[in-house]
């Protein structure tokens, strides 16, 4: 039987969502680390909106086959893009000109990430656009409860405090930090 493409479009909003949130936990911790920085809102769903234009682009150029990103390369600066955005929260206490050009360069490596998990799935052959659409859709909504969900509690209550780089930005970037260490450490020698 085959799928309207009403069906196509909530199955791939789904999947792009289900992608970020519950199972996309390196794509969290960047969300989070670019939240840190600055949790304004507008500012960071511009950042996260840039990083999703860019990861749309190679995740199609990749879905396609244009491109042939290797995972052994690709896995390993995804986590790389962490740890720099964790230790640019820890040594930078605002926004730097260049932060967007950082972040869409970084939403190019994620998306050939997404390229590789989506593979495994693929996309309907029939609906391609239509489907890679909507799995982008559902990436920038579960970016978007990400963000939602840190400002209300965090953000909200403490973001105007002095202590609020002290006490969260700080230690919360070193966590993520640490993790995206050893992520990396682990994708260059351990994962094939």
């Amino acid at each position: 039987m085959e799928l309207s493409s009403f069906q196509i479009a909530r199955d791939y909003f789904q999947l792009g969502y289900t992608h970020v949130i519950p199972l996309g936990y390196d794509h969290i911790l960047f969300i989070l680390g670019i939240f840190l920085l600055n949790s304004n809102l507008k500012s960071v769903i511009i950042q996260c909106s840039v990083f999703t234009l860019a990861h749309s682009i190679t995740l199609g150029l990749t879905a396609t086959g244009f491109i042939m990103p290797d995972s052994r390369i690709i896995e390993p600066m995804i986590a790389i893009s962490i740890l720099f955005v964790a230790i640019e929260n820890i040594f930078h206490n605002k926004i730097n000109a260049w932060r967007l050009i950082i972040i869409f360069f970084f939403g190019l490596i994620h998306g050939m990430g997404f390229a590789n998990a989506i593979k495994d799935i693929g996309l309907s052959k029939t609906y391609f656009l239509g489907s890679l659409l909507f799995f982008n859709i559902g990436v920038e909504f579960g970016q978007i409860t990400i963000i939602l969900s840190a400002y209300l509690l965090i953000a909200k209550r403490f973001g105007k405090k002095e202590w609020y780089n002290k006490r969260i930005v700080y230690p919360v970037s070193s966590l993520i930090g640490c993790i995206a260490l050893y992520w990396t450490i682990e994708r260059i020698f351990f994962v094939s």
